[in-house]
């Protein structure tokens, strides 16, 4: 699994370029993190988390009520198949449009979701923000390489995420009119890593980001936010505000997904704001292949295929693409161009 740090930066001819690497790693040396300048009562942030102001406009939908990533209910999914295609086909159309939505009576207990907020604000900890990252299948970590505040709630949320996984996937696969077991047969959910954030508030939000613009190099990607906010997502040229949800995850279509699917489902770019309100808590969950290092190929699904829609990437293994991901940097540009016939 290719998890690039969003702190990455692509590209070495910058001017100052030595000077910046060596600011970062003093900072990082200091194993404070950003919740630590904050608690140091920092008011100007250092200039290493600045980023270029043209990439900060306001969301175009602040206003706009037809702009709004859409939240469907998965209640009641097994009960009736009327409500289940129902869903799948609100899913195929979130999928083919926005590449994001939010799914509701997931199966999730609310205050689960709570308790694992809760467990990421409380460990230990360049974006304005900190973060821990562990992979939760297809091996289960050692308990004790854990943060011990969040141990034994971070294993049942990986149950509960492979559960869920699982079940999107089927409805994935049955909304592009396959068997529901076909993505998950793929190895597309055998792989799992969670990355846990803390976003402090930010004293100068104007001058930094919480998360750089991207798009998830994996198949699928399932986030839960508090009610903080700042998720935007890119649609038509514009940045739509990802409003939370209570009780609510956000699930975004990763590049992977959009490969195998020919274009199909959408991969799109999205970042996090940073804000002066905090600290904002979100915990993503990553579902890839079981391990890295696997030589098994991907590329466009042979059933969605025909003479007028011929495959328009060729094949590639997990590992290349994850690192031909990694070595391009968040450069504003996407990985799959890379891999386009």
């Amino acid at each position: 699994m290719g998890i690039t740090d969003a702190n990455e930066m692509p590209g070495t001819t910058k001017p100052g370029f030595d000077c910046i690497l060596s600011e970062r790693k003093a900072f990082d040396e200091t194993k404070i993190g950003v919740k630590g300048l904050v608690d140091a009562g920092v008011k100007k942030i250092p200039t290493l988390f600045h980023h270029q102001p043209d990439k900060f406009e306001k969301a175009s939908n602040l206003d706009n009520t037809c702009h709004v990533i859409p939240v469907i209910d998965l209640a009641d999914i097994d009960k009736d198949p009327s409500i289940r295609q129902g869903i799948v086909d609100l899913i195929k159309e979130a999928s083919e449009t926005w590449g994001f939505f939010q799914v509701v009576n997931h199966g999730i207990p609310v205050s689960f979701l709570e308790e694992i907020k809760n467990g990421v604000k409380s460990s230990p900890a360049l974006n304005w923000r900190d973060t821990f990252a562990c992979y939760l299948a297809p091996d289960n970590p050692k308990p004790e390489d854990l943060p011990i505040v969040c141990r034994d709630i971070l294993l049942e949320y990986g149950n509960h995420m492979m559960n869920l996984g699982t079940l999107l996937l089927e409805l994935l696969s049955e909304a592009l009119g396959l068997n529901s077991n076909h993505l998950k047969d793929m190895g597309c959910a055998e792989g799992l890593v969670a990355l846990g954030h803390y976003y402090p508030a930010c004293p100068e939000p104007q001058l930094t980001v919480g998360t750089t613009k991207h798009s998830d190099n994996d198949f699928l990607t399932v986030l839960l936010q508090d009610h903080i906010g700042g998720l935007q997502v890119l649609y038509q040229d514009k940045w739509i505000d990802i409003t939370p949800v209570s009780g609510a995850l956000v699930v975004n279509v990763g590049d992977l997904l959009q490969l195998v699917t020919n274009d199909r489902f959408k991969s799109v770019e999205h970042r996090v704001l940073a804000n002066h309100v905090g600290p904002r808590i979100s915990v993503a969950s990553f579902f890839c292949t079981g391990h890295r290092s696997c030589s098994k190929l991907y590329g466009p699904i042979k059933e969605l295929l025909s003479d007028d829609n011929p495959p328009k990437y060729r094949e590639t293994t997990v590992a290349d693409y994850a690192a031909y991901y990694e070595a391009k940097g968040l450069d504003g540009t996407t990985a799959l161009t890379h891999y386009k016939i």
